[in-house]
């Protein structure tokens, strides 16, 4: 007895879903709250270790802060962005070397400010919103005894993994900031002297 077409089907169908769906759940992308809350938590962590209290340990605490946090940034979209239109007069390699020297710069600014300013304030994960697709906002809030900071994070979906493109504290965002400064100097300055400069700011930050 041949089974009806309408059934076979039904069953092909079924058997479609229960083996290809599990293979597009691990395949998508985790929420883009989710995808920054990992990595602060893990910082909070650092920051409340007991190990680290004792000054001797800055600098192992430091780089621990930076593998972890720099994991979800996308530092060549910040680069290009903070740059944006000058960025057609920086020929490949200075894009490279542009893209190198401003992320380890931005990378001390931030480690040194959680560093320097963390006193046990709570991160508050507020909510998500999709702007468009593979673009999403991360909205949070720092939380401490007599004030509320909202912090918002910008994320681009690249290659199934959700990349913060840009900060804003207090709606002042990161890249705004730096795109107002570079463009200024980029009216004096070559892509080349403009890296310079950055080079020799990161060596003052790390002396």
């Amino acid at each position: 007895m041949k089974p009806n077409k309408r059934i076979k089907h039904g069953i092909i169908a079924i058997f479609a879903i229960l083996f290809i769906a599990p293979v597009m759940g691990m395949a998508a992308p985790p929420e883009p709250l989710e995808a920054i809350k990992g990595p602060i938590d893990t910082v909070i962590a650092i920051l409340n270790d007991p190990v680290y209290k004792n000054g001797d340990h800055k600098a192992e605490q430091r780089d621990k802060i930076w593998q972890s946090i720099s994991s979800i940034f996308d530092f060549n979209e910040i680069s290009m962005r903070a740059v944006a239109r000058n960025w057609r007069k920086f020929s490949p390699e200075e894009r490279k070397s542009f893209a190198k020297v401003f992320s380890k710069f931005l990378g001390n600014t931030y480690v040194d400010k959680i560093q320097g300013e963390y006193h046990n304030e709570e991160i508050v994960y507020v909510g998500q919103e999709i702007v468009k697709e593979g673009r999403a906002l991360a909205k949070t809030i720092i939380k401490r005894e007599t004030l509320e900071i909202p912090v918002d994070y910008r994320l681009k979906l690249m290659d199934g993994r959700w990349r913060v493109y840009d900060v804003a504290v207090e709606g002042i965002s990161l890249v705004k900031n730096y795109r107002t400064q570079f463009k200024q100097l980029l009216k004096k300055e070559s892509p080349a002297e403009l890296i310079k400069r950055l080079e020799k700011k990161l060596a003052e930050q790390e002396s």
